[in-house]
Order: structure tokens, then sequence, then C-alpha cells
């Protein structure tokens, strides 16, 4: 199960009360105050991990607390500190406040830590307020609650390149070429169901780049219409665009009218997307009206980088790995 957006409780820990105590040893008749501070609480810490795919254990598990600040003890002895929740989120991974519905923060790098809810301050023990005129206080404070909040967290996938296409039109199959993912390959509409994250390696120059598969787009995806309009947030951090096109037309479907309706959803949903580089892989090269409805297509889109592979055959694959290794590792440190 994958899930992208879950809403969970958080609350830190609260802070330990100070202690009332006196020394009551042999020999010391007026040993004075020795009640200690209570410890702080823990917080709530969000950490960044590139190893955690999606948001599925919050979704079972969707509250979460602090350890709370120990009281503090007689003999001079402060409580502990109460141990920090550390919530590990994929990266990608954007906090809004429920209440206000405003983003709190985002997770965008490996390891990267915000504290998104502080504990509470550890109670004072009586041996704070001692002084000249009150050698035996008997005065004490609470320790403080710690800050708590309902939160929704939403994943935005990062990945180099995103493909998009529809349904059928061979996203899984050139995912489990290009990557060692294993999606579901089936002859009918939206096998898959969910975004995957594969990734590509170039063994010659130890580089890899990460491709997120994106379930088929229909039309009218951007107005909540099929599977896609869960996901195309998903799209929004690829630095490329892989735009899988059926060129043997299948189901009386004209490839041109495809990657058109394909542009047009992704506008509609954001218009940056129009400007965001893309490649155009055309699929399906091994069926028999695929090379006219290519030369058709070359010439509406003189300006576009197409490559013709061939799934079945895996004809055009290393063609493919060129172009996705000169788009993307090669423009990399620019990039960064």
């Amino acid at each position: 199960m994958f899930v992208d957006e879950v809403t969970v409780k958080l609350k830190a820990g609260d802070g330990g009360n100070g202690c009332l105590s006196f020394r009551r040893e042999k020999y010391e008749p007026m040993g004075g105050p020795n009640g200690g501070n209570g410890g702080r609480g823990g917080n709530v810490v969000l950490v960044g991990d590139e190893n955690t795919a999606d948001l599925v254990d919050y979704k079972y598990m969707p509250h979460a607390k602090a350890k709370n600040g120990e009281p503090g003890r007689g003999s001079d002895q402060h409580g502990a500190w109460g141990e920090d929740k550390r919530l590990r989120l994929p990266l990608g991974t954007q906090v809004f406040d429920v209440v206000s519905g405003q983003m709190v923060c985002e997770l965008l790098a490996h390891d990267q830590e915000i504290i998104l809810l502080n504990g509470g301050r550890g109670g004072l023990g009586n041996l704070v307020f001692k002084s000249s005129v009150n050698q035996a206080p008997r005065k004490i404070t609470p320790g403080k609650p710690g800050e708590e909040g309902e939160y929704r967290l939403v994943l935005k996938t990062i990945a180099d390149c995103g493909l998009v296409g529809f349904p059928n039109a061979g996203k899984s199959s050139i995912m489990g070429i290009l990557t060692k993912n294993q999606p579901k390959v089936g002859h009918y509409a939206f096998t898959t169901l969910t975004p995957s994250v594969g990734v590509l390696h170039f063994p010659d120059t130890y580089e890899r780049m990460t491709i997120a598969d994106i379930p088929g787009l229909i039309e009218g995806a951007h107005e909540n219409r099929g599977l896609g309009h869960r996901f195309l947030r998903h799209v929004e951090r690829c630095r490329i665009l892989l735009f899988m096109i059926d060129m043997s037309g299948e189901e009386d479907r004209d490839p041109l009218e495809d990657y058109a309706q394909l542009c047009s959803e992704l506008e509609l949903y954001e218009d940056e997307l129009a400007d965001r580089e893309r490649i155009i892989i055309a699929n399906k090269m091994d069926e028999e009206p695929s090379a006219e409805n290519l030369k058709r297509f070359r010439q509406a889109h003189q300006d576009l980088k197409i490559v013709p592979i061939s799934c079945l055959s895996e004809e055009g694959i290393p063609e493919l790995r060129e172009a996705l290794y000169n788009a993307v590792i090669r423009r990399r440190p620019q990039a960064e």
C-alpha cells in the first residue's frame, strides 16, 4: 500500500516538576533545601530519510508523543531530560497545520532535522529559591506542558525524472527494463495504481538517477478524475518529464492527440510544468503503424527530443539511456 497523505496528532513531552526536599542527615540539623529541578520534556523532531518510501507507518500509528522529563529529586538531583520523538519521513514531505491550513515546514535533504514541537520546560526545585532572607523555602514550580498539534503530512516525490503517460502506454514495462523495479505489467489499463520510484544505474561512471512512475493519467485528471488526480503533485519536483507515447495508435488513439492531452492536463494542474524540460519516449515501434505515426509526430514537434523504442524487443533502450544520462547526469552539478 502506497500512502502519500496522512493526518497525525503529535505532542512534545511535559517538563518534570521541581522537588521540595530538605537535607535530613545526622549532625546536619540545619541542612537546608536540596530539591532539584525537573527535566525538560522531549521534542518532536522530523528527520528526512531517503530510505523511506511513503507515509504508511503513520497511517496506522497516527499518534506520537515524546517522553516527559523526569521530576527533580532530593540531594540536589535534577531530573533527566525526556527523550525526543524522532519521526523519519520521506524526502519531499510537506507538513501542514490542520487548524490554520498553513505549511509549517518541508523535508528536502537526507538527515535534515526540524524541531516541530518543543518539549515543556522543567519546574524549579526549592533549592533555587534559597536566599539570605529565606533559608528554608517551601516553594517549587511545576513543569510546563509540551507543545502539541494536529498536522497533515503530504508527500511530493523527489525524483530526477517523472514518467507520465496514458494507461497501457508501457510505463511499467520501461521501468522494469531501466530500473530494478518489478512493477505489475498487464495488457489492460491502470496496472499501476500507485507511484513508484526506480533507480537507473550507470556502471561505467558510477552514477545513478531516479525515475518516478506516475499512475496513468486520463482526460480531466486535474479535475479530480481517474487515478492521476491524486498523484499529479509527484510530478512537480521532477527535473525532467518523460512522456511515454504509444506510437502504434492502439484502440483508435492518435499519438499527437495523446501528447497534446497530457501536456494540457499537466499545465492545467500547474503552469510551471509547461516550461519543464521533456523527452518523448515513442514506444511500440515494433508495431506496423508506428513508423508512419512517428513521422507525423516528428513533423509536428521538431523541437522535441524524441527517442523511439520498443519495450518488447528492447530496441532503442541504449539510446534512451544515453539521452537520460545527457539530460540529467551531465547537468547535475550546474543544477545543484
